[in-house]
């Protein structure tokens, strides 16, 4: 979740400015590909409740988390009061101290303005800095979106104009990067499905994204679609009681060249 400039959510999949409680919590992966050493200034991008950031500082690194949401920086700031969090848009970020990394976890694809926030990431580090990043990617939760736009349509919604995300292809977001001026050294897109806790995990997901995709739906339509969903998902989602939602990932790793 970009919830940051997010904390959308570090999210399964999706999160602008809160994350849902159900979201499990991230792997280790790429913070590996990351590998802070000490001493490093590190930009956290979409810190959220500064978890990731904490993990960052363990290392010996000295992280800064950014956060468009005002509530998740103040929970981050409580949760670690030694680490400096701030409340920032990351397409407007500046920094006159350079970083030697950006990091970013299930934030950019809450960041319409793509262009922006990778302008602004390579203008926070140094020459020869490194990004490292991983969020939603195109195909994420695709059969969650098509089926909620096609109730919505069968409901009398125009479906156009709700989804909120930024779901680029590998390509599409390694050639942003190569035009920003970074040179790209891993691009990797892949599937993973992630748990929605308990037997109701379907429709807390459909609730926690409620206000992108049914603000103007009433009561009685919402219960409709909501039903209507589950029956299109339920033979490809379900298995056994549990909820996966398809999400589809980007995890890419560049270095700042001298564009």
């Amino acid at each position: 979740m970009y919830s940051s400039p997010s904390s959308h959510h570090r999210d399964a999949e999706g999160s602008h400015h809160m994350k849902p409680d159900f979201v499990p919590k991230p792997g280790a992966e790429v913070l590996s590909l990351l590998q802070p050493q000490p001493g490093e200034r590190i930009l956290d991008v979409g810190c959220g409740a500064g978890d990731l950031t904490a993990a960052i500082a363990a290392a010996g690194a000295v992280p800064t988390g950014i956060d468009l949401s005002e509530e998740i920086v103040g929970r981050a700031i409580q949760k670690y009061p030694d680490l400096h969090f701030e409340v920032a848009d990351v397409c407007r970020y500046r920094t006159d101290a350079p970083y030697d990394a950006v990091f970013s976890h299930a934030s950019l694809h809450w960041i319409q303005d793509a262009p922006a926030a990778a302008r602004s990431i390579w203008l926070a580090l140094r020459k020869g800095g490194r990004f490292v990043a991983e969020f939603a990617g195109s195909g994420n939760v695709a059969r969650l979106t098509s089926a909620i736009e096609l109730a919505l349509e069968e409901h009398g919604y125009a479906p156009a104009g709700r989804n909120p995300w930024y779901l680029p292809t590998i390509g599409e977001y390694a050639s942003l990067l190569e035009h920003t001026g970074f040179r790209v050294t891993v691009a990797q897109h892949f599937d993973k499905p992630s748990p929605l806790p308990g037997g109701t995990g379907l429709q807390r997901w459909l609730d926690s994204f409620a206000g992108h995709f049914f603000p103007d739906v009433t009561s009685e339509d919402k219960a409709s679609i909501y039903h209507a969903i589950e029956a299109q998902v339920k033979p490809h989602l379900e298995r056994d009681g549990q909820w996966m939602a398809d999400t589809s990932r980007i995890r890419i790793a560049a270095v700042k060249g001298t564009a």
